[in-house]
């Protein structure tokens, strides 16, 4: 018991501290392809350490939500972290339906920041949050489709079993609906961790503002922990994908040696995932905002295709 308490610790803080280094690679990477120098890899600490310095100014309209909102939103993403299997096959919450339980934490913390948004009465705020609804009810819809997509192999939505039947029986490459799958799961990893073409992190401009708009209100400590909190889900969507897609690698004995292997393992797939999506990002343009929904159409339909040829296989 006192050794799965620690390794459940130990989970949480790889996860807290790994987050800002792979936003740094990210960016890195980023820069390097389009002919810039960028910023250093450690630029996301220090980033971090200065807004949670800093005192937070908010509306005088803003209620007890706006306050709460961030600590809120921290909690849940810190106890999502002990949903996923990462480093070894073994997670600390594990039940049947603990996937749809991850599925519907991250609608909860959208959920906040958009009424938070609403909460101070700017112009802003209201558009980015009715965006990011509208932009949810297919978002959500084409996550849980990419991810029946693969349950339908494995026949369980617990995570811990599903990716222990990867590893067992192994992904067929040559199945179709493997990759059909793979890249409906992609574009839904790009849609959640709000990047490019749905939407572009590093702008603040009003006609492409998504995920920002709700944030734009909060500053200081408050806006430390908001950002380092979506950093901590931009993880836990990349290894909901690394679980269900490239497993291989993960401890399957829960020793220390095991799980130090598993523990490398698993941070170089993530930064590889993080690579792959920062040549996306410089290949492909921001898409127009009325566009938007076909991406996720796409990514409907190509899960909608390998549901089917699994049922035909």
């Amino acid at each position: 018991m006192i050794e799965k308490i620690v390794y459940m610790v130990c989970q949480v803080l790889l996860v807290l501290f790994a987050a800002p280094l792979v936003e740094g690679i990210i960016k890195k990477v980023k820069a390097r392809l389009q002919n810039r120098i960028g910023a250093d890899l450690i630029q996301p600490y220090r980033d971090l350490f200065k807004y949670l310095r800093k005192d937070a100014v908010l509306a005088k309209e803003a209620s007890w939500l706006t306050r709460t909102t961030p600590y809120l939103v921290f909690a849940i993403v810190l106890g999502s972290v002990s949903l996923l299997p990462m480093a070894a096959l073994y997670s600390s919450l594990t039940f049947t339906g603990d996937i749809i339980l991850l599925v519907y934490l991250f609608a909860v913390v959208r959920f906040f920041l958009a009424i938070t948004a609403l909460d101070s009465g700017s112009a802003f705020g209201g558009m980015g949050s009715s965006r990011e609804m509208i932009m949810s009810a297919i978002c959500e819809a084409a996550l849980l489709l990419a991810v029946i997509a693969v349950l339908m192999q494995v026949g369980t939505t617990n995570l811990r079993v599903i990716v222990e039947s990867l590893l067992t029986g192994g992904r067929d490459l040559f199945n179709y609906a493997y990759w059909l799958s793979f890249v409906a799961f992609l574009l839904v990893v790009i849609v959640e961790t709000g990047r490019i073409p749905y939407d572009n992190p590093d702008t603040h401009l009003e006609l492409t503002m998504i995920h920002e708009a709700m944030l734009l209100e909060y500053s200081g400590r408050y806006w430390g922990l908001l950002h380092w909190a979506l950093l901590v889900k931009q993880i836990l969507v990349f290894t909901l994908f690394i679980d269900l897609f490239i497993p291989w690698g993960i401890a399957k004995e829960f020793t220390g040696l095991a799980i130090f292997e598993g523990s490398i393992f698993y941070l170089l797939k993530v930064i590889l995932l993080g690579i792959l999506l920062a040549v996306i990002e410089t290949v492909y343009a921001k898409m127009r905002l009325f566009k938007v929904p076909k991406l996720l159409a796409v990514s409907m339909a190509l899960s909608v295709l390998a549901i089917v040829l699994q049922i035909a296989v």
